[in-house]
């Protein structure tokens, strides 16, 4: 359980076993579970929505939660504290969240529907991408470790931007006044040194609350929660409150929020199924940002920044190898199946969506191990040439 791949081999169960349920005599089951009625609250304060309202409502604003805790630690004290860290990263970022979403709306040009989904397949799954990369151990050099996890961090930050400008229903001014209520408390309470975790998640859940209400998706009041919780140490402990919430959320949330989300949100119907489907627009469009944009974005961008000068390679990585790294980069699997709820509520996109997902992801792990491998070899193989030649 404590392996760095453990994560992503949960999720791909937790897929999988959806996508079984969903095309086996037992898909009644997955659909009415999905579907079942949870009531919390009484009178006024009641809240009435199925499952898997609550799953990608309540649940992930958990994931969201924990995501605006590792951004918050990453800029003051991680990998993107300076400019030299993060730059490379950035930039990678930027691209690899443009070229994909470039290449989705060629496909739905036509649509406005369709191209609603524009960023789907913007971006990249930390726990899949960290799994895979995982699973290839010191064969691959640690800066470049270092940068797929920064990139996948600034690209969830990216997503979060993008679900809060693009992706909001109508809005209700007086449950964002409420709202906005509840982060002047987070900031008092950042302010005034208060270093106990529970009024930061009272407030927290009081925002969550009110956005949910408001029109923009509940998950973006975890985020910014997360960013009021402090950094500071307080006297006699060795974690600060961020660092004490990261620790404990980090096993709930990898072992149980996202495989729920997985299970709940992968189960497609293969019935009727064909290739013309596939290849429709929306499938397409994703599986091939994914497949294709993500690896070109990323490593066209940084190549870029690193021949201007501007970022420099990540110590002891070849350019083929930063380019497989790149490839990882496509694996878009928990956000980009999140996105794509919020972009479509019609069940026939909504399979569409999850069609495009699955294929990209798989094709961007499955040929971005197999490249990051086949390259280590080479290293290896030109590394006891080397030797050799020296005795």
């Amino acid at each position: 359980m404590h392996h760095e791949a453990s994560s992503g081999a949960i999720l791909l169960a937790a897929a999988l076993l959806a996508l079984l349920m969903a095309n086996s005599p037992m898909s009644w089951l997955y659909s009415g579970l999905l579907e079942t009625p949870v009531t919390f609250g009484v009178g006024p304060l009641k809240l009435d929505k199925h499952l898997l309202h609550w799953i990608n409502d309540g649940l992930m604003a958990i994931f969201f939660f924990l995501v605006g805790l590792e951004i918050k630690r990453e800029l003051l004290a991680g990998e993107l504290s300076t400019r030299k860290q993060a730059t490379l990263p950035v930039i990678g970022a930027v691209g690899g969240m443009l070229v994909p979403a470039l290449i989705y709306t060629w496909f739905n040009w036509s649509d406005p529907v369709a191209a609603h989904g524009w960023a789907i397949p913007a971006a990249t799954d930390i726990a899949f991408a960290v799994g895979v990369m995982a699973l290839l151990g010191d064969r691959i050099p640690n800066p470049l470790k270092v940068f797929l996890l920064a990139l996948a961090i600034i690209d969830d930050l990216g997503a979060i931007i993008i679900i809060a400008l693009f992706y909001t229903a109508n809005l209700s001014i007086t449950a964002l006044a409420l709202a906005a209520l509840g982060i002047v408390a987070l900031a008092a309470l950042n302010r005034f040194g208060v270093l106990r975790l529970w009024p930061y998640v009272l407030v927290g859940l009081f925002i969550w609350l009110c956005v949910l209400k408001s029109g923009v998706h509940a998950t973006l009041a975890g985020v910014v929660t997360a960013l009021a919780v402090p950094m500071t140490m307080p006297k006699g402990s060795d974690r600060s409150p961020l660092e004490r919430a990261q620790k404990a959320l980090h096993p709930f949330v990898t072992y149980a929020v996202l495989p729920l989300f997985a299970f709940a949100n992968a189960g497609v119907s293969l019935a009727g199924i064909t290739i013309d489907k596939v290849v429709d627009s929306i499938p397409i469009g994703i599986a091939l940002g994914l497949f294709l944009g993500k690896p070109i974005g990323i490593f066209l961008f940084s190549r870029a920044a690193i021949a201007l000068g501007i970022a420099g390679r990540p110590e002891g990585a070849t350019w083929a190898q930063l380019f497989g790294i790149s490839v990882l980069g496509g694996i878009g699997f928990t956000m980009s199946l999140f996105i794509g709820t919020l972009a479509f509520t019609d069940p026939i996109l909504a399979a569409e969506v999850r069609i495009g997902v699955l294929v990209g992801s798989l094709l961007s792990a499955t040929v971005g191990f197999q490249l990051l491998r086949r390259l280590a070899e080479i290293e290896e193989m030109k590394r006891q040439t080397r030797e050799t030649a020296r005795f």
